[in-house]
């Protein structure tokens, strides 16, 4: 599988050596990873789109759903990254999972296992917008800023013929079957309903804003809660 042009395995060696250099920065002078946003959407939203634009602008890593799932899904990919964090680090990391998950620390597999390790450790490194596969629900709340995008179903179906150049009826069948597995997922992982509002700190209906207004006005709120991490766009 390739994302913009590169393998999987390219865009974590890449990941990869810029954790390396940053670790080595942050010994230096003692700077301290920035927060987290998560990002959960309905599909053909848009909201991939906007967490990609939303990344550049903030100066953040953007890593994508798709990449985090191939990731946990293998064992060799997962344990470079879980490996990227220096020991003193990934004790801090199994802290706050075995905090998290409490009595629900036990692995019901090893996908899930490697997932909880690797967003745990994308977690500690820090400064990044992780879209999908329940990172809102493994990484302390007060490190994380969480949104979630929607838009009217009649939007997302002309969204997706669009960008896909799907039929009518194609584009909703993939809507309702994606959506229901997403809803799957997390209700199989950490046993909560993906489209409970509680869950999350802004939801965002792309169907109303233009994709630039939605990244300006997410950016306003995220600085509002993190003075000091916006970047200059």
């Amino acid at each position: 599988m390739k994302i913009y042009g590169r393998s999987i395995t390219q865009l974590v060696e890449e990941q990869l050596m810029k954790w390396q250099a940053q670790n080595k920065k942050r010994k230096k002078t003692k700077e301290k990873p920035g927060p987290i946003i998560t990002v959960s959407r309905e599909t053909g939203c848009g909201g991939s789109e906007v967490a990609k634009r939303l990344a550049a602008k903030l100066g953040m890593d953007l890593i994508g759903g798709q990449i985090i799932q191939k990731v946990a899904e293998s064992v060799q990919m997962s344990e470079k990254i879980i490996k990227s964090l220096d020991e003193k680090e990934r004790t801090k990391r199994d802290e706050w999972l075995t905090g998290i998950f409490g009595s629900r620390y036990i692995w019901t597999d090893q996908y899930f296992h490697h997932l909880t390790k690797v967003i745990g450790t994308i977690g500690r490194h820090g400064s990044a917008v992780i879209v999908g596969r329940g990172a809102h629900h493994i990484l302390p709340k007060e490190d994380i800023f969480r949104i979630r995008f929607t838009a009217p179903m009649d939007f997302r179906i002309s969204h997706m013929m669009a960008e896909h150049g799907l039929s009518r009826q194609e584009a909703e069948k993939f809507i309702i079957q994606t959506d229901a597995n997403r809803r799957a997922f997390i209700r199989q992982y950490f046993h909560v309903d993906l489209t409970d509002p509680s869950q999350y700190d802004l939801i965002v209906n792309l169907g109303a804003l233009p994709i630039d207004v939605a990244v300006e006005t997410i950016a306003v709120a995220f600085k509002s809660r993190w003075p000091g991490i916006l970047a200059e766009s």
